[in-house]
């Protein structure tokens, strides 16, 4: 439904584009979320990009979009603009958006910016970029209610009706000290259900779940996700609050750590490479095929030393696609659910011995099931018992093996703090395709006595 939406708006707006219907194409861009337009904006040439950004009234819908935007289309677009004008956008969006913008631009722009801007929002801005992007320090939100614990119930809400009525997403009130470090959290419903001259400490959670400025942003997400909470507190080395990293930015987290992780399953780097030129991708991807090419030409000289073999008894070149294929898509599934396991905190490196002997369970049990039926299907073919026996063999061997490399790889290199993932794709099943020809040309030369 939503993506026959976004293709009706896409051909609307390329018609009205050709057409030039000027008044049409400003209802319906001042009309559409600034998310919606990010993936018209893929679509279109630069001139139409700006055109249509010049139509939007509402200049929080064009940080919206400026959020939404991908790199290089961000880039692309405030480039030649009037930098007031873009300052002006940046100061009407979080301040924790605005430094992930800033932080996709060049150091001389970023700075540029920043200097043109207010100084207690640029301030802010650049305390937030001096954190690791991939960081709860550098996905946080300044944004939040702070209140001394020492308050009444009465007097709290009087504060946030005065200092805090701009506050985006007042999920959860946080408790401080004098000094401002975090002390406790209590809820809005809490606030307004208990008597006006209750302190705030007397009613507060003490047992306060808080991340530190330089945990991962994926652990954080875990956090978040596992205690189902709609934000978690950021604190600093000395358990000062400064910040907070809400559920929006965890969906966000989610998303762009199962695309990376995609992406680099597939063996095409960890960026998005829809909107890149086709040089730029072709680079990108590049070196990740370099270890198909390399596995390819071991398989061939694995293939070479069983030429005689080969030359012997042709028919047997016709089980390797075979048997590489069903040790190559069975290593996929056992590394899958590995990296994703691993992602998600399903599964942790001290089940390495539990994960990898079932892994190899299901390889033997899927292999005995495929290799008694390709075995099958030799024997019904070239009426050979050792022929059938041997591809019966292999077939287990292989989709074994398989399993075994796909889930024990990557939960090795996370044991080495390496990101699993990149042990996907090309790599694994490169390393089967050779393992699945050796096995396969070693049990058939014993078999047959070639």
């Amino acid at each position: 439904m939503q993506q026959d939406r976004q293709k009706i708006l896409t051909v609307s707006v390329k018609r009205l584009l050709r057409r030039g219907a000027t008044s049409r194409l400003r209802k319906i861009v001042n009309k559409t979320h600034g998310a919606d337009l990010s993936i018209l904006f893929r679509s279109l040439p630069l001139p139409d990009q700006r055109l249509l950004f010049d139509m939007i009234d509402d200049v929080e819908q064009k940080g919206i979009l400026f959020s939404e935007l991908d790199e290089d289309l961000f880039i692309e677009l405030i480039d030649g603009m009037d930098p007031d004008a873009v300052v002006g956008i940046l100061e009407a969006m979080p301040n924790d958006d605005v430094a992930d913008l800033l932080n996709q631009l060049p150091e001389e722009t970023a700075s540029s910016l920043l200097e043109r801007m207010k100084k207690e929002g640029s301030d802010e801005v650049e305390d937030l970029m001096r954190f690791d992007k991939d960081t709860a320090g550098g996905i946080m939100n300044t944004d939040f209610i702070a209140l001394n614990q020492e308050i009444t119930a009465k007097e709290a809400i009087e504060q946030i009706q005065k200092e805090f009525a701009d506050v985006e997403m007042p999920f959860y009130l946080y408790a401080v000290d004098e000094y401002g470090n975090l002390v406790g959290v209590c809820s809005l419903r809490q606030l307004v259900v208990v008597k006006p001259h209750t302190p705030l400490k007397a009613f507060m959670t003490t047992e306060v779940l808080s991340v530190q400025t330089h945990m991962d942003q994926e652990e954080v997400a875990k956090l978040v996700a596992r205690y189902d909470i709609l934000a978690v507190p950021v604190v600093d080395d000395s358990n000062r609050l400064v910040g907070i990293v809400t559920v929006d930015d965890v969906i966000d987290i989610f998303r762009e750590e199962a695309t990376e992780d995609i992406l680099k399953m597939a063996g095409v780097g960890e960026e998005f490479v829809e909107t890149k030129s086709i040089f730029k991708s072709t680079r990108i991807r590049l070196p990740w095929l370099f270890a198909s090419c390399l596995g390819g030409i071991f398989a061939f000289y694995v293939i070479g030393h069983f030429e005689d073999s080969l030359s012997r008894i042709t028919y047997l070149a016709a089980f390797i696609p075979v048997i590489m294929g069903m040790g190559g898509n069975i290593g996929t599934q056992s590394s899958t659910i590995v990296v994703r396991g691993l992602a998600t905190g399903r599964l942790h490196i001290r089940d390495i011995w539990s994960v990898v002997g079932k892994e190899l369970a299901i390889g033997f049990i899927l292999g005995m099931v495929y290799g008694l039926l390709i075995g099958s299907v030799a024997q019904l073919q070239y009426s050979t018992l050792m022929l059938a026996l041997a591809v019966c063999l292999a077939v287990v061997c292989s989709m074994s093996v398989a399993a075994l490399v796909g889930s024990c790889v990557p939960m090795l290199l996370a044991r080495l703090n390496i990101d699993p993932a990149v042990a996907t794709g090309p790599f694994v099943t490169t390393a089967i395709d050779i393992i699945s020809v050796y096995f396969y040309f070693s049990i058939a030369t014993g078999f047959l006595g070639i």
